[in-house]
């Protein structure tokens, strides 16, 4: 039976915290040891009732969530939850639909076949491109770089989907020097050792310079990826795409874009130049719980040749038979096979906002950004990095020590929650601005918040 009032309750819950997120403090309030002592124990012999559970799990919980779909969480490039998006994703969950292939789910299928159109257009990437939605950044720069593998391997007279890696020809892997850290790790669990990867000098912000990519290139050959960015973690900056892309092509290389973040400038009429030349790529890899502000977790993928993107990913069985053989199968496209219908969600905040609305909260999110920055620079605080897209990278005295304790103070006082980083070997600020619900006053707060806790620190 369905407990209407059990769902009720939740909904009301649910209502309630995020009605008091402007207000609430940015971060956790309790630590981990506190918070085990509240949920933990050992699991009881007898069940508990439904009810009882989420009343204790909501209570326990509580201070120790952080205000991560609120105005003023700026920490991990984290976008919040549009309303829209929110209630699909209430729906999904309701529904309970495995998004697996349109045998198990017609509905999935065609909402998540219908939602990566609409992302490829509003991206500005081929029609014609293989794309999948996945866990996050992580899963679509594992599955972009597995397809380049797949292809380069393929051109060089190799089946790694059939042969494996034994004997394989080697492959050249090129990145950045400030390559993200998932971008590492999908190359290793591909195969691909550390101290493999040829590594190319980055510029003051953090960019890929063109010119020594195609001097490193230029020095060896054979099936080579180039592994370049969208949106530096720490400064916002893009790599020179269209440059980058030439050269690559030229040796005939494959390019992966990591653009977790930074390639949804390309929705943008106003920031798209930071990002042009990246249609012209091999596979793109981005996070819908960024920028589009749809729930945790979806990442999305895209790869122009949907023979090799399809070649790494699909997996056929006696059972799996399919009706109508063209009818969309989302598990060729990722990694998983039973997975969350994440499409719902994509659908309604792609829906919501329209193209003008797409482009209108990435503009808004990089004008907060730079009004951050100008305001506590204002008043002496050091901005590290060109504020290009929706990072700002903030130093406070020309001091290490300083700055780590003005980020504590600020993570302590709760108004915000910005995080601390390390670039070019100094301690910095990283703000974040993601989400749709952040408003001008939210970023006077904040800016306010931050030169209080650096006053206090001094």
């Amino acid at each position: 039976m369905i407990d209407r009032a059990l769902l009720a309750r939740v909904a009301e819950l649910a209502s309630e915290h995020l009605e008091a997120l402007p207000q609430r403090h940015a971060g956790p309030i309790a630590g981990f040891d506190e918070l085990r002592s509240t949920l933990g124990g050992q699991l009881a012999e007898d069940g508990v009732p439904a009810e009882q559970v989420v009343e204790e799990l909501a209570l326990g919980a509580a201070r120790g969530l952080v205000a991560s779909p609120g105005p003023r969480y700026f920490g991990f490039v984290t976008g919040g939850a549009l309303p829209a998006a929110l209630a699909a994703d209430w729906l999904a969950s309701a529904w309970d639909q495995n998004g697996f292939s349109a045998v198990s789910s017609p509905a999935a299928s065609v909402v998540e076949e219908v939602a990566c159109g609409w992302l490829l257009d509003l991206l500005g990437l081929p029609a014609e491109s293989g794309v999948g939605l996945t866990t996050g950044a992580q899963m679509a720069n594992v599955t972009g770089l597995a397809a380049a593998r797949g292809s380069v391997l393929t051109r060089a007279g190799w089946d790694v989907e059939e042969q494996g890696l034994g004997g394989a020809p080697a492959i050249r892997v090129l990145a950045g020097e400030e390559a993200h850290v998932t971008v590492w790790r999908a190359l290793r669990l591909l195969g691909f050792g550390r101290t493999s990867v040829e590594v190319v000098a980055a510029d003051e912000q953090g960019r890929m310079r063109a010119d020594a990519l195609a001097d490193t290139l230029a020095g060896g050959s054979g099936p080579a990826i180039v592994c370049t960015q969208a949106g530096n973690v720490n400064t916002g900056a893009c790599d020179p795409l269209g440059e980058i892309v030439a050269a690559a092509h030229e040796q005939s290389a494959w390019v992966h874009v990591d653009g977790a973040f930074g390639l949804w400038a390309a929705a943008s009429p106003a920031y798209a130049q930071l990002v042009a030349g990246a249609s012209d790529a091999d596979s793109w890899a981005t996070d819908a719980h960024k920028w589009l502000n749809v729930p945790y977790d979806c990442g999305v993928i895209a790869v122009r040749d949907r023979a090799a993107h399809a070649a790494a990913m699909s997996l056929t069985a006696s059972y799996l038979v399919r009706d109508d053989a063209s009818a969309r199968s989302n598990s060729d496209w990722v990694p998983e096979a039973s997975r969350r219908a994440r499409g719902f969600a994509v659908y309604a905040a792609l829906r919501s906002l329209g193209r003008s609305g797409a482009a209108a909260l990435v503009e808004r999110c990089c004008e907060l950004a730079r009004r951050l920055a100008g305001r506590v620079e204002a008043e002496g605080v050091e901005v590290l990095n060109d504020v290009v897209l929706n990072q700002a990278l903030l130093r406070f005295g020309g001091d290490d020590a300083l700055t780590d304790q003005v980020v504590r103070r600020v993570q302590e006082d709760g108004t915000l929650w910005a995080g601390g980083t390390r670039w070019r070997g100094q301690a910095a600020m990283r703000v974040s601005v993601s989400s749709w619900s952040t408003t001008e006053a939210d970023i006077d707060l904040a800016a306010k918040a931050i030169l209080t806790a650096a006053r206090r620190a001094r």
